[in-house]
């Protein structure tokens, strides 16, 4: 249960975040409000580790396979296309969109056990879900 409260709070924050940093981009440029973004993000993260543990920072040079360490890089393009399609689209169509995307490469990550993730069994029922999420895009779409 906690990990679907946890769940629905990213997504909120991720759509209230998207916003916020639209309007950044809109008064200064798309790479100046994202390099914004992952600044501060990093300094949150500073803070946090300050308080919660300090686990050791050379930690990481033992992470295998190396290109997990990729994730801040990735971040730095979720932030900037959440951004542009929000200005492009508008919040909600843009984050329907990216939400069943997301969907989509998460369960094909799961299915073929891509990147470290455990294998799932195909699923009729996902595979349903996703079409309804896709048929849902269209649906969104055309109300416009």
């Amino acid at each position: 249960m906690i990990g679907m409260l946890i769940a629905l709070l990213s997504g909120a924050l991720m759509s209230i975040q998207g916003v916020f940093n639209t309007g950044v981009t809109k008064q200064t440029s798309l790479w100046v409000a994202t390099g914004l973004v992952q600044l501060t993000a990093f300094l949150v993260c500073i803070v946090a580790w300050f308080f919660t543990g300090r686990e050791s920072i050379s930690a990481l040079s033992e992470v295998q396979p190396k290109y997990l360490l990729l994730g801040g890089v990735i971040g730095a393009f979720i932030t900037m296309t959440v951004v542009k399609s929000m200005g492009d689209l508008g919040p909600a169509s843009a984050t329907l969109l990216i939400v069943t995307a997301q969907l989509s490469v998460s369960y094909l990550i799961e299915l073929f056990g891509l990147f470290g993730a455990d294998k799932a069994d195909f699923s009729w029922r996902k595979l349903l879900g996703m079409a309804i999420a896709v048929a849902g895009i269209f649906i969104f779409q055309r109300s416009k």
